[in-house]
């Protein structure tokens, strides 16, 4: 009993107050003392909830966790009553949606304050772009967050789509909705980053700033006068249609800046049958205060019949007389005694001023060439005159425009 006792006090202590103590056990009449080390005992303070569940009439622990829990709770989900088809949205025609996601993206003004015309433009573009992807993919998550999802119906419902659109299907159809309206937002972004990259690298004219525009047929050398009067630095090549836009460059005359612009080469021909590029040149003799450099070939070397040019300088001529001009022949070098005359013309025709245009070109054209320099500096005087000229004039509908504003 004795010894007993001492175990209980023994076990009732710390650790680290009975540890190295010596203790006595009594063996007969004699005591033996004895150094003995107790061991030291670590509890685990970690608690687990134990669940009983009734099995025919017995008990068997089920271990529940948090986690167990929430998927228990997740997986339970309320069964709706029976009506859920008539909540249904009505869904529009594709027509419909596309005209009026056109219509509503148009509305869309650029942001205020934008002073450059250019840039305002490009900032309408690309919001009424965003605009338009929005109102395409809104209709369809809508429609996808709008109808019921399988699981949740009545199961007189449940059964009703399983057997009206069979097994799989109507899960399908949503998925494929909500494909469609991931793919309207990738590819309106795509589209956006093209377009925004695209009008970043269009040339952006200053209407205040005088500008020469080279107009011609294609590879008469308006390319190589850019590259020789301003800083631009178009591709020459020998053949027609190097120039696939409207490219810009600039001069510097007597601390003066004025803009030149290289134009695609134009056809002889309808206006319903020329190219974009031909109607880019159009767009900039109509649209912008130039002055025109027009530069003809006569040499027979740019593939345009001198008789098909002097149909196009006329018809160019008449449709824009208000416009500064100065006509240029270029490749004086390669010009022969005798006119040009292409297999496909009809050399004896009875027509004065097409005989002369051939032989020298226009009244009061500039023979040049780049190639040998012939005139060159003759060349940048007159086109230095003619941006004078069109600053003048430039200067000049400003101020009328500004005394019309000023009311009287």
């Amino acid at each position: 009993m004795n010894r007993s006792s001492s175990l209980l006090q023994v076990w009732q202590k710390p650790s680290s107050s009975i540890l190295l103590r010596r203790s006595i056990f009594y063996e007969g009449l004699i005591s033996v003392p004895k150094k003995i080390i107790y061991p030291t005992f670590c509890f685990c303070k970690q608690m687990q909830t134990t669940v009983y569940e009734n099995v025919h009439g017995g008990y068997i622990t089920t271990v529940v966790t948090k986690q167990t829990r929430e998927v228990k709770e997740k997986a339970i989900a309320p069964i709706k009553a029976i009506g859920a088809f008539q909540k249904l949205p009505m869904v529009m025609p594709s027509f419909d949606i596309l005209y009026s996601s056109l219509r509503k993206a148009k509305r869309i003004p650029p942001t205020k304050g934008i002073a450059n015309k250019a840039k305002r433009e490009r900032n309408r573009g690309a919001k009424q772009l965003d605009a338009l992807m929005k109102e395409l993919a809104i209709p369809l998550r809508t429609y996808k967050e709008s109808f019921p999802d399988k699981r949740n119906l009545h199961p007189y419902e449940r059964s009703l789509i399983e057997l009206t659109f069979g097994e799989g299907n109507y899960e399908e159809v949503l998925g494929q909705v909500d494909a469609l309206r991931k793919k309207v937002v990738s590819v309106g972004k795509e589209h956006a980053s093209l377009c925004a990259k695209t009008l970043r690298a269009m040339p952006v004219v200053d209407l205040e700033t005088p500008t020469l525009c080279l107009v011609g047929a294609p590879n008469v050398g308006k390319s190589s006068l850019v590259r020789l009067l301003s800083t631009g630095k178009p591709e020459v090549c020998n053949y027609p249609f190097t120039t696939k836009g409207i490219l810009m460059g600039h001069i510097t005359l007597s601390y003066q800046n004025f803009q030149v612009t290289d134009t695609p080469g134009l056809l002889r021909r309808h206006d319903e049958d020329r190219n974009n590029l031909e109607k880019l040149t159009l767009a900039v003799l109509s649209h912008l205060p130039t002055a025109v450099l027009y530069v003809h070939d006569l040499s027979g070397e740019c593939g345009t019949s001198p008789s098909d040019q002097f149909v196009i300088y006329k018809e160019i001529r008449e449709r824009f007389p208000d416009h500064l001009w100065l006509d240029v022949v270029s490749k004086c070098d390669l010009l022969q005694e005798s006119p040009v005359v292409f297999i496909t013309e009809d050399g004896n025709v009875n027509h004065l001023e097409l005989a002369k245009y051939r032989e020298v070109g226009p009244d009061g054209a500039l023979r040049v060439s780049v190639k040998s320099e012939v005139s060159i500096d003759e060349l940048k005087r007159r086109v230095h005159d003619l941006l004078l000229s069109q600053s003048m004039r430039i200067k000049s509908q400003k101020n009328n425009k500004k005394s019309l504003e000023v009311p009287s």
